[in-house]
């Protein structure tokens, strides 16, 4: 037997993360027909793998569909076929929409987030229309750390994106299979796999605090290598008598 390479070894201990986030937050059940979120980002594409991979598994059985959704008012250039192509090597159908959004609709939500929830009502249109009962986005922990640390420090609140979350108006779940993963991790196999990289001009992006917190959070690890570790513990372990 063929000793495996430093890279595929990574992509494997991945892989058992991802399978480790399915059954321990529940995110994947019997009968399910989820709907990935594609975005054509280094994210998104990993996650396809990961879940095209785990639906060849006999025990949970689930079905895929995969959707982009494009935004006509900003300069993104998504390489249509190319994604189509990255679903159809697991031979799941692919959907393709476009909408749009009014950055003046709203002052007070930041265009960013009017952005990402247009794309997700987006989602959550495909996703009934498919039957789908959940959607699959590509938010890794360090995007959940990132959030948290965002919601701490402009919101006054302790929360981030869970792996598991219920949408009872759109009567869906969200799930994220990636949570346990880390991004310079996604950002190595995205290299190794040949992930194409889709060309975007997002005129908001300079605007998000994401980057912000992005440099936050490596500050923490470099005070303590395992700070992220701590961060994501805390999360399950508020001592409440300790708070005002």
């Amino acid at each position: 037997m063929a000793k495996l390479t430093e890279d595929e070894l990574r992509f494997r201990k991945m892989e058992e993360r991802v399978i480790k986030a399915i059954r321990h937050y529940g995110l994947i059940a019997d009968g399910d027909r989820i709907l990935i979120g594609l975005s054509g980002g280094k994210d998104s594409l990993a996650l396809l793998e990961f879940l095209g991979r785990r639906s060849r598994i006999f025990s949970p059985r689930f079905e895929l569909v995969v959707a982009h959704v494009g935004m006509r008012n900003i300069s993104y250039s998504s390489d249509i076929d190319y994604l189509r192509s990255c679903a159809e090597a697991y031979h799941l159908p692919f959907i393709y929409r476009e909408t749009e959004f009014d950055p003046t609709t709203d002052r007070r939500k930041s265009p960013c987030f009017l952005c990402s929830w247009t794309r997700r009502k987006a989602l959550f249109a495909i996703a009934r229309e498919e039957h789908c009962n959940k959607i699959a986005l590509g938010h890794h922990q360090d995007d959940i750390l990132e959030t948290l640390l965002m919601n701490l420090t402009f919101q006054g609140s302790f929360g981030t994106m869970p792996p598991r979350l219920r949408m009872t108006k759109f009567d869906m779940e969200i799930i994220r299979p990636l949570c346990l993963l880390r991004e310079d991790e996604i950002t190595r196999v995205a290299a190794w796999r040949g992930y194409r990289r889709q060309r975007k001009n997002c005129p908001y992006e300079s605007s998000s605090h994401r980057t912000d917190m992005k440099e936050i959070l490596a500050r923490l690890e470099a005070l303590n290598p395992e700070a992220r570790y701590s961060l994501w513990a805390a999360m399950t372990n508020v001592q409440t008598d300790y708070l005002p």
